[in-house]
Order: C-alpha cells, then structure tokens, then sequence
C-alpha cells in the first residue's frame, strides 16, 4: 500500500530539504518506488540535491498548477543521476526555479484542490511505494493540505528556541489534523550536546516520539547541497540516523 510522508519544519533553514533527499534515496537503495515533491514553491531547491539544474525541467509543478501539463509529464527520473546500485527508482516532482514563475506565484497563488489530485495521480501513474512532500516552512494552506493528507508527518526541529516554539504549533495543529503517525526529528545538535538526553527533553516536551537526532556535521557543510549525504558517507552518523528515521517512517 503507498504511503504519503511528509517532511516538514515550522522554519526555513533547518535541513528538511536535505532529509526529504536522503530518505527517498535510503528508501529506493531498499527497493522503493519513491516520488519525491517539491511543495516549497515560494523557495525551491530539492532538485540541486539531485544534480538537476534549470535547463533539464522542461515542465515543474507550476506548469501542472497553471493546466499547462499533467503532473507525471513534470516527475523526472533521477535515480540514474545519482550513481549508485539503487534496487528502486527516484522520481523528482521540481518546483520551478524561474524568478518570474516564482512571483506569479506570489502574485496570483493557485488551486490548492489541484495538489491534492496531482498527489494521487502521482501515487497511480507512476506505481509509487512512497510519496516524499518536501513542504514549504511555516503553516500556510498548501502546508495544511499535505499534513492533513500524510500517512506519516516527519517535524525537524534544531535545539534552538525559535524551533521549540514554532514545532509546538504545528505538532499542536497536526493532531488536530489528525495525522495518522508523527515523529520529530531533532537536526544539527552540537557535539557538546548529549543526544540520549535531547531525545528524552523534546520527547517530554511535545509527548511525541524522536525518530532520530541528527549531530552537527562539517562534512554536511562542506558536501554544500552538491550531492545525496548518505551516498557520499554511507558510514556516517548522520547516515546512521538517517537510516534510523526511514525506517521509522516505512514502519
């Protein structure tokens, strides 16, 4: 049975983009068909994860928005690009990078009711075991509609305050949502920190199970978006609880 994941944060710049990359890609290494979305339309960027740049998108989820496509005629097949003995496939759903498409966007929105259908069209046309929606920060309506919609929620959060803040929000608006499973995912927490106790304070703190925390990596920085993270350090800590959270949310 497919399942919908959604991979959220209530603010920008915590790694949700890169997590929503590294768990399609641990899931199809697993077998998987697994299509990949990229919701963030304001702010897109998944697809340099994947090595896509803007001359290969011939059709982007704006073009499906605007009826100037289907929405599998805008999924690309990435799994080659990503140079590894991967058993499933990655399919990417890219968002358009275009400074003009961005601001119609802002200017005139969309029928949010079209990425409901496209979801599910994706989910048939395309075979798919998981559909990954890497979501755009905040709560906004297209947000509300891919929580509402999840099989799985997957909350990343940093030990910040800001963070802590903002996650009770919307682990507050999930529930009343009622998102089937939700897990938190605790990202770039500092050597100095002891994991086993941040676990154990943010799973007190929102009465929500920790799928996995994720310490502060200079290869993560230096590795600068150009790549997949758990394919370049495939024995990595960070890889570890990558791994650690894909199983979480296949489970």
């Amino acid at each position: 049975m497919s399942k919908i994941v959604s991979i959220h944060s209530f603010r920008g710049g915590t790694g949700k983009s890169n997590t929503t990359a590294n768990i399609a890609v641990l899931m199809a290494l697993e077998g998987k068909r697994v299509g990949v979305i990229d919701t963030d339309i304001q702010s897109p960027g998944i697809h340099v994860l994947f090595g896509m740049d803007e001359k290969q998108i011939k059709f982007s989820l704006n073009d499906y928005l605007w009826g100037k496509c289907e929405i599998e005629e805008a999924a690309y097949d990435v799994t080659s690009y990503l140079n590894a003995n991967i058993k499933g496939q990655v399919f990417l759903i890219p968002a358009s990078i275009k400074a003009g498409e961005i601001a119609r966007v802002l200017r005139e929105g969309y029928d949010i009711g079209l990425l409901n259908d496209g979801f599910q069209d994706l989910i048939d046309k395309l075979n798919l075991d998981v559909l990954a929606i890497d979501t755009h920060p905040g709560l906004n309506e297209e947000t509300l509609l891919s929580i509402a919609i999840s099989d799985v929620l997957a909350i990343i959060l940093r030990p910040d305050q800001h963070d802590y803040q903002g996650t009770g929000v919307t682990v507050e608006v999930a529930r009343k949502l009622d998102v089937p499973n939700m897990v938190l995912v605790v990202n770039k927490v500092p050597q100095v920190f002891n994991t086993a106790e941040v676990k154990a304070q943010v799973e007190n703190a929102y009465k929500c199970s920790v799928a996995a925390v994720l310490p502060h990596s200079d290869e993560m920085m230096a590795l600068a978006s150009s790549g997949i993270f758990c394919l370049h350090y495939p024995d990595h800590p960070v890889t570890a609880q990558y791994k650690k959270l894909t199983a979480a949310l296949l489970a």
